[in-house]
């Protein structure tokens, strides 16, 4: 029963707390691998260099916030179709407009629970 596929999907994980990184693991882990970045210039080495199927983007970030990272992202035509999803902790309205204009693809409130965010990326993956 083989789909040509031999590892699990990739889920990159932008965020600079290392707690939120261990949270994303241990909900995700074993069946998706996660890789991790703390800041937008590593996140992006890693998209360019590995097949993401699904980028998890907080919104508050000290360098590039999740937002323009997002535009970044979608800007180039080879990521025009990569899953987005915010995880972030700012939940008015307003704040997933923004988010969805900056081309996230879902929303996810922190704090999350490990099935919340296991449906979101199962959403894109399918598994």
């Amino acid at each position: 029963m083989s789909n040509g596929t031999t590892s699990s999907p990739i889920v990159l994980a932008l965020d600079d707390s290392l707690v939120i990184h261990q949270m994303i693991k241990r909900a995700l882990e074993p069946g998706y691998q996660v890789i991790t970045a703390a800041n937008a210039v590593d996140a992006l080495s890693i998209i360019y260099h590995q097949r993401i199927s699904v980028l998890l983007l907080d919104v508050q970030m000290p360098d590039v916030n999740g937002l323009e990272f997002c535009r970044t992202v979608r800007s180039l035509p080879q990521f025009q179709h990569l899953p987005v999803i915010m995880v972030t902790s700012q939940n008015s309205p307003f704040d997933r407009v923004k988010g969805h204009l900056a081309g996230a693809t879902e929303y996810l409130i922190k704090p999350f629970d490990a099935e919340q965010l296991r449906e979101a990326v199962r959403k894109f993956i399918g598994s």
